[in-house]
């Protein structure tokens, strides 16, 4: 794209929407009387044409404003016609079944109702999430470009959303509830996340304001779902950080079907590219299959099942950091002894049916079981020299001029975590007109065995240091007389079983005011939970929350969608914000209550003859019986007390389109304020603070080898709130990280894809898609710290904060194939 092009673009960005476009679109799905995809299908009108992909998707665009007749054939079905008047800039989302046995006619004069855009939701592409470059490739990394979407952990696929943690999103695959390991606390320990990019088909996310059918969870939801294969496939993946293998299957009459992935995965190459040297060897390796079978027109079963194996041993062997200022550098070494043995098993299947009691009437029975075995166990010596360097001589540990502090710290654990967590649910879809009823009861049983023992010692310069609770030791001036302490120490032993009956109930409609459309869904969902165990006997809870969305198309040129939605969210709590800061369940912490209010501006637009989006939203959060915490690396750790309320309030905006033909990309931006006032101390940032953010995805080809194509990952966040001393009082010490810059370049040669396919010969003609590529990781190799490491130098009194850095620059080579 040249200069002048990316001078308008920024332009349009700041004095607003620029439009000529005189266009329509068709676009959808092609099924086949089994509801199959069809690839293939020919779309033909006057002056383009279109084909469906193998998964039936396919876009065209028309003339608007003008009656237009659209002819679908196939080689092995009927014929199929529509006739439509669209107005200029809409999309009409158009799904139809062909049949083999009757050509089919339809005319459409009404506008789309497109459901995904009129509910917030933002749909990614599957393939460009395979494309996409990052540390920690998949889904969550595409999710961390979007606005409202925060992270500044390239090695977690862990995210953040309007001023939410970790905790507080929902993940859904095929409908079936996923979940993630319990005791992680780094993102090198994290290995694979659950949703399998290999198989994926449709990727839906809501970043608030979402439907009553959606659990109970304060801050967003990601639905996926995985593809339904309609003929043999297979596709290979291999680079440094590892490869997964993916396989389609179906069978003779067409009625089983599967889409198979294993995957393997190694972080060596990003660990070792941190300030910290060490024996690093993980095995993360998964296997997931989506096993689908059609007993009948009317009745569909399904298996999801997933077993997943992450071992993780960790030997660190030295440290050196350099950090200060120009003026006064300063470096710290760090040399280790001992090591980290984890190791986190789960295993997973759900099993679902689907059965058409008549044309507008759906039932579904879902059952899920998830079982993690997780053991997290280390012993770790680490001895430490702090000195200042000279500054007109080398920065290095090896040249100090003065020695400011010596010591050493020796960490413990001992944690195991057994959990199990069965669900059964019904749901139901009943439709007629333009109005549809969805609704659902759903029971949980979720029993959870857990073992905690950590603690942390302390050693400055000969002094052991004791937790910062007791206040009489003023070593080495005076001698300190009472009983040596662990600086951390949390020992605890849950047996825990938690019960839930939740269940949700919602109206959708679409009507018309004049010659405007409206759409509206109302709903509401309950949650009932009681916690026990050992010694312990909660009471029963209960929640209810009403939620409502309204979208409006006014009658204008312009493609427009105003939309208005929130509602009463609650959280009732998972395990993990039952257990306070020293382990211990308190089984009557209470569901944390938002109110959440969203109103956005939904825009298609035509620039440089192209598609464009451009999506502005506008939330605010009301929080209540909020359950404080405090995150270190990816582990959050809460007070699980109720004692705080809290609020979010931003600003995001998203503009996407083809900025290259052919390709999509995309830039946010958004502001966020987040703010708690615990036990009414006051207001002050919440850890998840992110103020300002700006993301930009972009791809690109060379003009003159347009088999050589360019990905492009830019993420910029401001600091979050973090990096303070584990003990102290926010109230009175707060620290801000600096800002999170990243950027990720992928370079690939295409040999074979859709459009060259026909042209090839040899050997390479039995792939249909296959391509090199290089990819730069952190390609400005800025220095991100994740949190501090506090240093104390007893005979000052002081303590230093040392950065800890994330990856620096890497450089990864991948293989791509599909046959």
């Amino acid at each position: 794209m040249n200069q002048s092009k990316l001078i308008f673009v920024f332009l349009f960005l700041c004095i607003g929407y620029v439009s000529f476009a005189q266009n329509a679109h068709v676009k959808g799905i092609i099924l086949d009387s089994e509801k199959r995809p069809v690839s293939d299908v020919n779309i033909v009108t006057s002056g383009s044409s279109s084909k469906t992909d193998s998964n039936g998707f396919f876009e065209i665009e028309i003339p608007s404003n003008k009656k237009t007749s659209l002819i679908f054939t196939h080689i092995s079905l009927k014929m199929m016609s529509l006739t439509v008047n669209l107005k200029p800039n809409e999309i009409f989302v158009f799904n139809p079944v062909m049949s083999n046995s009757a050509e089919q006619m339809g005319e459409v004069f009404v506008s789309s109702n497109n459901k995904k855009r009129v509910q917030g939701i933002t749909v990614i592409d599957a393939a460009t999430i395979k494309k996409i470059p990052g540390a920690n490739a998949g889904i969550e990394n595409v999710l961390k470009t979007l606005p409202g979407v925060n992270s500044n952990n390239e090695l977690s696929s862990q995210y953040a959303v309007r001023g939410g943690n970790y905790d507080e999103n929902l993940v859904y695959v095929n409908e079936i509830e996923v979940y993630r390991p319990f005791l992680i606390r780094s993102g090198q320990q994290e290995g694979l996340s659950f949703t399998n990019t290999d198989l994926v088909q449709n990727v839906d996310f809501s970043a608030g304001g979402f439907q009553a059918k959606f659990g109970d969870k304060l801050s967003s939801v990601l639905d996926i779902t995985y593809r339904k294969p309609t003929e043999f496939g297979a596709a290979l993946e291999a680079s440094f950080l590892g490869g997964s293998i993916a396989v389609d299957a179906v069978s003779k009459n067409k009625k089983w079907s599967a889409v198979t992935g294993v995957r393997y995965r190694n972080n060596s190459l990003l660990v070792n590219s941190q300030d910290t040297q060490t024996n690093y060897t993980p095995t993360f390796v998964d296997v997931q299959t989506n096993v689908n079978y059609d007993i009948s027109e009317k009745w569909q079963m399904s298996f999801l099942g997933n077993i997943s194996r992450n071992k993780y041993l960790y030997q660190p062997l030295t440290r050196e950091t350099k950090f200060g200022t120009v003026d006064q550098p300063m470096a710290l070494a760090v040399y280790y002894e001992g090591q980290e043995k984890d190791q986190y098993d789960t295993y997973f299947g759900a099993l679902k049916t689907t059965y058409k009691v008549s044309p507008g009437f759906t039932l579904k029975l879902i059952g899920s079981i998830f079982h993690t075995t997780e053991q997290e166990h280390f012993d770790i010596l680490a001895q430490y020299r702090l000195g200042n360097v000279n500054p007109d001589g080398e920065t290095d540990i090896d040249n100090v001029d003065f020695t400011r502090g010596i010591g050493s710290q020796l960490n413990h654990a001992r944690n195991d975590l057994d959990a199990l967590i069965a669900n059964a649910e019904i749901k139901g879809f009943k439709e007629w007109s333009n109005s549809q009823l969805e609704f659902g009861l759903k029971y949980t049983r979720e029993s959870i065995r857990d073992r905690i023992v950590e603690w942390e010692m302390i050693d400055s310069a000969g002094f052991s240091i004791n937790p910062p609770i007791i206040p009489i030791n003023n070593q080495p001036y005076e001698p300190y007389t009472g009983p040596l302490l662990p600086y951390q120490d949390v020992r605890a032993t849950n047996f825990n079983t938690i019960n839930r009956y939740s269940g949700y109930a919602q109206y959708n409609n679409q009507s018309e005011i004049g010659s405007s459309q409206i759409w509206y869904n109302v709903g509401a969902r309950f949650q009932s939970w009681d916690v026990s165990g050992a010694a312990i006997v909660g009471k029963n809870q209960i929640v209810f929350s009403p939620r409502a969305q309204f979208a409006l198309k006014p009658d204008w040129d312009m493609d427009m969608v105003f939309r208005l939605s929130g509602g009463l969210y609650h959280q009732p709590p998972f395990y993990r914000e039952l257990r306070d800061l020293n382990g211990v369940v308190n089984p009557n912490v209470k569901a944390q209550e938002s109110v959440h209010i969203v109103l956005s501006n939904d825009y298609n637009f035509k620039m440089w003859s192209r598609p464009f989006k451009w999506v502005t939203e506008i939330y605010y959060k009301s929080l209540s019986d909020v359950n404080v915490y405090s995150i270190d690396n990816v582990r959050i750790r809460y007070i699980a007390n109720n004692n705080a309320k809290a609020y979010a309030q931003g600003l995001d905006f998203r503009l996407n389109g083809e900025f290259v033909p052919g390709t999509e990309s995309w830039i946010s931006f958004g502001y966020l304020k987040t703010e708690e006032n615990y036990e009414n101390k006051g207001y002050i940032a919440r850890p998840t603070d992110q103020r300002l953010k700006f993301a930009m995805l972009f791809q690109d080809y060379m003009p003159n080898i347009p088999s050589v194509k360019l990905y492009l990952n830019l993420v910029y966040n401001t600091g979050l709130p973090g990096g303070s001393p584990s003990y102290s009082d926010p109230y009175l010490y707060q620290n801000r990280l600096n800002d999170y810059r990243r950027a990720d370049v992928g370079f690939a040669k295409v040999f074979v894809d859709s459009n060259t396919q026909s042209s090839k010969t040899g050997w390479i003609k039995n792939f249909k898609e296959l391509s090199l590529g290089l990819e730069i990781f952190n390609l400005f190799n800025n220095q991100n710290a994740i949190t501090n490491t506090w240093v104390r130098d007893v005979y000052s009194k002081n303590q230093y904060a040392i950065p800890n850095y994330m990856t620096s620059r890497v450089f990864n080579v991948k293989l791509n194939a599909r046959l």
